[in-house]
C-alpha cells in the first residue's frame, strides 16, 4: 500500500476527477512544451509521457501547427485493484501559429523518452545575408 504525504496534491487530483478535467477530443487538455531556436532551426519539445507514437497526430495547415495525442488506459486484469491513479488519461492538444519565417514544408518529428521534438528549419528568406553595395565607380560632377 502506498502512503501519501502531500495532502494538496491529493486534493488537486480529487478536484480534477470531480470536475472531469481529463481531456477529451472535443475539449483536450494542454500539453507542456518548450520552444527555442537552435542554430538554423526552431525547436518545439512537447511532453507526452506514456503516449504511444501511433496515438500522436501532427499536422500543419498554412501556418497553424496542431499536435494531438491520446493517452489510453493500460489494460488491466479483473483481479487488479487500483490503489493510486495520478497519471492523466484522455486527449491532449496544442496549436501554435508559426511565423512566415519558418519552412513548414520540412518539419521533422522525433519521439523519444516521452518527449515529442519538432524541428522546423528557418526559411532561406529569413536568414541573415550580406547586401552588396552597387553603383557606378565613376563620379559625375554637376555643373551649375
Amino acid at each position: 500500500m502506498l502512503m501519501r504525504t502531500d495532502p494538496f496534491r491529493e486534493l488537486d487530483r480529487l478536484t480534477q476527477q470531480l470536475m472531469g478535467t481529463s481531456g477529451t477530443w472535443s475539449r483536450p487538455s494542454p500539453m507542456p512544451m518548450d520552444a527555442y531556436r537552435e542554430g538554423e532551426e526552431y525547436v518545439i519539445a512537447l511532453d507526452l509521457p506514456g503516449v504511444s507514437p501511433d496515438a500522436i497526430d501532427i499536422d500543419v495547415e498554412r501556418n497553424m501547427l496542431t499536435v494531438k495525442a491520446e493517452r489510453r488506459p493500460i489494460a488491466k486484469a479483473d483481479t487488479v485493484q487500483m490503489e493510486l491513479s495520478e497519471r492523466p488519461l484522455g486527449a491532449f492538444s496544442r496549436q501554435l501559429m508559426l511565423a512566415d519565417t519558418l519552412d513548414t514544408e520540412h518539419i521533422r518529428a522525433d519521439y523519444d523518452a516521452g518527449v515529442l521534438t519538432l524541428r522546423i528549419p528557418i526559411a532561406e528568406r529569413a536568414k541573415r545575408r550580406k547586401i552588396a553595395i552597387g553603383g557606378d565607380a565613376s563620379h559625375k560632377q554637376l555643373a551649375g
